[in-house]
C-alpha cells in the first residue's frame, strides 16, 4: 500500500517560502509607495505631461555706466501641434505654404510635419524667426489649425564684438553639458547655456527660470490637449566695472593699429577694478544665436579667435621691464641716481658687443635721463652693478611668474628669468644673460594683464590688488547676490626715495622722452615705452602708463601691447592716451567754447553728430 501523506517537513518548507514571498512583496510595495513614491510619481507625471520650453530672458550684462552689453530680445518660434486629421493633401498644402516664408526645403519640412502628424507629437518647425517672417506666418496660422507661434527670449549683444573676450557667448547644450545638468529641470536638450567668458562663469546667476507650454499626452506619448502656459522668470543682472568709453577707445585704437592684434588692459590702481579689457582678434558672440538665414554671407568654417591675448599671451616685456630693473638699481645702494653713464650707442661685454636701441648713443646720462630715453647702455652697466639676483628678486616682488588672480580661466603666469631660475635647471649663468635681463629680453615673459598690474602698483605705491571686473549681481526682484570689494594680494616695499625717482623718470618719459605721443593737456601722465624682440617676425610694441590730475590719486593705469607693432612710442602710446582721456574726461578742465557762426539749415539735432 502506497502512503500518500505529505511529510511534515515539506509542508514547513512550503510555508517558509510562502512567508518569504509575502515579505518580499510587502517590502517592494513599501519601496514603491513610501520610500520611492515621490520619484516614481514624478516619472509617471512625465509620462503624462510634456513641455515645450520657452527660454527665459538671461540676466543682462551692464558696463559701469549701465550701458547694456548683453541683453535679450523677443524671438519667435514656429510650433506645429498635430490634430485629429491624418497626414494627407492638407498637410502637403500646409508644408508648401510654410516653406516659402521660412526659406526651408519643402520636402524636408513636409517629412517633419508628416512625422509629427503620424506620431501625434508637437514639433518645433523653426526658431529665431525675425519679425518680418513672423508676420507672414501669423496669417497662415489662421488658415492651418495646429500651427502656432510662441515668443521666447533670445540672447542679443547690441555692440557685436565689443568686450567679447570678457563677456563670452552662449550655445546649445552638447553631450557633456547634458551629462552635467541632466537632473536640472531648468534645462532641456535644446537649451542654450554659457560656453565662454562671463556667460559660462556666471551661468547659474544669468540663467532664468524657463516658462513653457504644458501638454497632456497619453500612454503612447500622443497629444491629448494643451494644459497651460507658464511664464518665465528672468535671470540676475551683472553690473561690471568696465568703463564703456574707455573700452570703446581701447578697441578702436587697437583696431586702427598697423596689425589690429594685441591687447589693452586698464585698471583702477586704487581698487584693482578692470576699466577696459581688450583682446584682438575678437569675435561677434551674436553668431552663436543666429538662425540659419541670418548666417548667410558669414565665412564658412571661420576659426573662432578664442585665444585671450590679455591673459594667455606671454611676451618679452622689453623696456617696460626697466621699471623693475630701476627698483633693483636704486634699492641696492651701489648706484647713485646722479651718477652718469656714457652711452656711445653700444656696450662692449668682451666676448660680444651689445647695442643700444639708439645707435647714435645718448652721451652721458644719469638715472632720470636714462629711464626717460630708455638708454640700454645705462641699464647694461648698472644692471650688472645691481646684480642679476637683485633684479630677479624684484621680478618676483612685482609678481612676475604668478597669475594675477583675476577670475578667468587659463590665465598664464609668464616666466621669471634669473640666476636662481637657471640654477634650478642646472645650467650656467653668463654676463650676456645679465645684460638681456636688465632690459627685459632673454627668457623673461609677461602677459598684458601682469603689465597692467605692474604699472598700477607703481601708481599706488606698491599694492597689488586682485583684478576684478564684476561690481555687483542683482536678481530680477532687486535682491543683491554679490557685491565685490577690493582685495590686496601683495605689496612691493621700496624706499620713498626710490618710488619718487621712478615716478620722476616715468614722468620724464612722457614729457620729453620716448613716450611723448601719450601727452594729454591738463593730465599728469607717467609711462614707459617698450619694444620686445620677436624671433618670429616684427618686434612687439608695449606701452604702460598711469595718470592723474593735479596731484590727485591716479584713477587709471593701462598696459597696451600691439603685436608686431615694432615701436611702443608710435604704435602703443597713442592708444594708452585715448584710454586715459576717456577715463578722465569728466575731470578734465572744460575749455571755453569757441564762437562760430551756425548755419541753422544744416545744424544737426542735439545729441546727433553732424
Amino acid at each position: 500500500m502506497i502512503d500518500r501523506q505529505t511529510p511534515q517537513e515539506r509542508l514547513d518548507l512550503l510555508g517558509i517560502l510562502a512567508w518569504t514571498a509575502a515579505v518580499v512583496f510587502i517590502l517592494r510595495l513599501v519601496n514603491l509607495q513610501v520610500i520611492g513614491g515621490a520619484h516614481y510619481l514624478e516619472i509617471a507625471e512625465k509620462n503624462r505631461t510634456q513641455i515645450i520650453a520657452q527660454a527665459a530672458p538671461r540676466g543682462r550684462i551692464f558696463s559701469a555706466d549701465e550701458t547694456a552689453i548683453a541683453t535679450s530680445r523677443p524671438s519667435f518660434s514656429l510650433i506645429y501641434f498635430p490634430g485629429q486629421v491624418k497626414a494627407g493633401p492638407e498637410t502637403d498644402r500646409m508644408a508648401r505654404a510654410l516653406a516659402k516664408p521660412l526659406g526651408a526645403d519643402y520636402e524636408e519640412l513636409r517629412r517633419t510635419i508628416y512625422k509629427a502628424a503620424t506620431r501625434e507629437k508637437p514639433v518645433r518647425l523653426a526658431e529665431n524667426l525675425p519679425p518680418k517672417i513672423m508676420l507672414a506666418l501669423s496669417e497662415l496660422k489662421a488658415v492651418y489649425p495646429g500651427v502656432d507661434i510662441i515668443v521666447e527670449a533670445r540672447r542679443y549683444y547690441p555692440f557685436g564684438a565689443y568686450l567679447s573676450h570678457l563677456v563670452g557667448y552662449i550655445g546649445k547644450m552638447d553631450a557633456r553639458d547634458w551629462a552635467a545638468r541632466a537632473r536640472d529641470k531648468n534645462y532641456s536638450m535644446d537649451s542654450r547655456l554659457g560656453k565662454a567668458g562671463l556667460e559660462k562663469m556666471f551661468e547659474r546667476e544669468l540663467k532664468g527660470k524657463d516658462g513653457g507650454i504644458y501638454l497632456e499626452v497619453d500612454s503612447r506619448g500622443k497629444l491629448n490637449r494643451v494644459l497651460e502656459s507658464r511664464k518665465w522668470v528672468p535671470g540676475a543682472d551683472i553690473f561690471l566695472t568696465i568703463d564703456s568709453k574707455a573700452q570703446a577707445a581701447a578697441e578702436q585704437g587697437l583696431q586702427r593699429s598697423a596689425t589690429g592684434k594685441g591687447a589693452v588692459v586698464a585698471l583702477d590702481p586704487r581698487t584693482g577694478a578692470v576699466l577696459a579689457f581688450v583682446s584682438m582678434p575678437d569675435y561677434d558672440p551674436n553668431m552663436f544665436v543666429m538662425s540659419g538665414s541670418e548666417k548667410e554671407g558669414l565665412e564658412a568654417g571661420k576659426i573662432l579667435p578664442e585665444f585671450n591675448v590679455a591673459l594667455q599671451g606671454t611676451y618679452p616685456p622689453g623696456s617696460i621691464y626697466k621699471i623693475i630693473t630701476s627698483a633693483a638699481i636704486l634699492e641696492g645702494g651701489r648706484v647713485s641716481p646722479d651718477e652718469k653713464v656714457h652711452c656711445p650707442g653700444f656696450y662692449d661685454a668682451g666676448s660680444r658687443v651689445f647695442k643700444c636701441w639708439d645707435k647714435r648713443g645718448h652721451g652721458n646720462v644719469a638715472f632720470i635721463e636714462g629711464l626717460a630715453k630708455s638708454c640700454d647702455v645705462y641699464y647694461y652697466v648698472n644692471g650688472q652693478r645691481a646684480g642679476p639676483l637683485a633684479i630677479e628678486k624684484y621680478s618676483r616682488a612685482f609678481r612676475l611668474g604668478l597669475p594675477t588672480g583675476i577670475a578667468m580661466p587659463e590665465e598664464r603666469s609668464g616666466n621669471v628669468f634669473g640666476p636662481s631660475a637657471r640654477a634650478a635647471k642646472k645650467s650656467y649663468w653668463f654676463i650676456g644673460d645679465t645684460l638681456n635681463l636688465a632690459i627685459g629680453q632673454g627668457e623673461t615673459l609677461m602677459t598684458p594683464m601682469q603689465a597692467a598690474g605692474m604699472i598700477a602698483a607703481v601708481a599706488n605705491g606698491g599694492i597689488f590688488h586682485r583684478p576684478y571686473y564684476v561690481d555687483r549681481i542683482v536678481r530680477s526682484d532687486g535682491q543683491s547676490l554679490l557685491k565685490n570689494k577690493p582685495e590686496e594680494v601683495s605689496r612691493v616695499k621700496l624706499k620713498d626715495s626710490t618710488w619718487a625717482l621712478i615716478r620722476a623718470g616715468l614722468g620724464s618719459v612722457v614729457a620729453e622722452g620716448t613716450g611723448q605721443a601719450a601727452k594729454l593737456a591738463g593730465v599728469e601722465i607717467y609711462g614707459k615705452t617698450g619694444t620686445a624682440q620677436n624671433p618670429h617676425g616684427k618686434d612687439h610694441a608695449w606701452f604702460v602708463a598711469y595718470a592723474s590730475i593735479a596731484g590727485q590719486p591716479s584713477k587709471v593705469a593701462v598696459a597696451v601691447l600691439v603685436e608686431h607693432g615694432e615701436h611702443g612710442a608710435s604704435a602703443a602710446a597713442p592708444i594708452a592716451r585715448s584710454v586715459i582721456e576717456a577715463v578722465l574726461r569728466a575731470d578734465l578742465p572744460k575749455a571755453p567754447p569757441a564762437a562760430a557762426p551756425v548755419n541753422k539749415s544744416t545744424a544737426a539735432p542735439a545729441g546727433v553728430a553732424a
